[in-house]
């Protein structure tokens, strides 16, 4: 969390920052984006991301606290609907600033301030999904292999089952063989 300005805040005093900071946001909110100047939007950046925070928790407690502080129900629906939805796998960074150039009529430097609603990269997006379909697909690999076992272990004992009959043949066999070599060294 940045360190807290000393002296005048954004123009006025500071319950004045926190209703200008909470109309920013909302209009972010509701526009996707906004431009300022770059003061107010790195000040707003910190603010806002802390309120998507919350949106992404989306649990009743979080719905209040984010309403004490901005009072528009549609916009703190949306950012708790569409927003957190589109963030959901985001680990922060939700705002992007861009420096814009300067103010037409008092030069004041301007900024473009919006929210990241894109993936967090194409490869993580396949990687989630490919993670997903091995999952799902587990079950069902892990009832086929179960079947596959019973049938080889079906298929041994059947085998097994001549073997040992020819196993005992064999040996019938080698013991009538070798008593004639016994009778003939007698």
């Amino acid at each position: 969390m940045p360190t807290p300005t000393k002296g005048p805040r954004l123009g006025g005093g500071p319950a004045h920052e926190r209703l200008m900071l909470a109309n920013l946001a909302a209009a972010l909110f509701e526009h996707k984006r906004i431009t300022t100047t770059v003061t107010k939007a790195k000040r707003l950046k910190p603010y806002a991301e802390r309120l998507v925070t919350f949106a992404k928790r989306g649990d009743l407690a979080s719905r209040r606290r984010v309403l004490g502080l901005i009072s528009d129900k549609g916009v703190v629906h949306e950012l708790f609907t569409d927003i957190a939805g589109a963030v959901a796998n985001r680990d922060g960074g939700y705002t992007r600033i861009t420096k814009i150039g300067n103010r037409k009529g008092d030069n004041a430097p301007m900024a473009v301030i919006e929210l990241v609603l894109e993936p967090v990269s194409p490869k993580q997006a396949v990687v989630a999904e490919a993670t997903a379909a091995a999952a799902k697909a587990a079950p069902a690999a892990e009832e086929e292999v179960v079947e596959t076992e019973a049938v080889e272990t079906e298929a041994a004992e059947t085998e097994e089952a001549p073997a040992a009959e020819a196993d005992a043949a064999d040996t019938v066999v080698a013991e009538t063989e070798e008593a004639p070599a016994a009778e003939d060294k007698k």
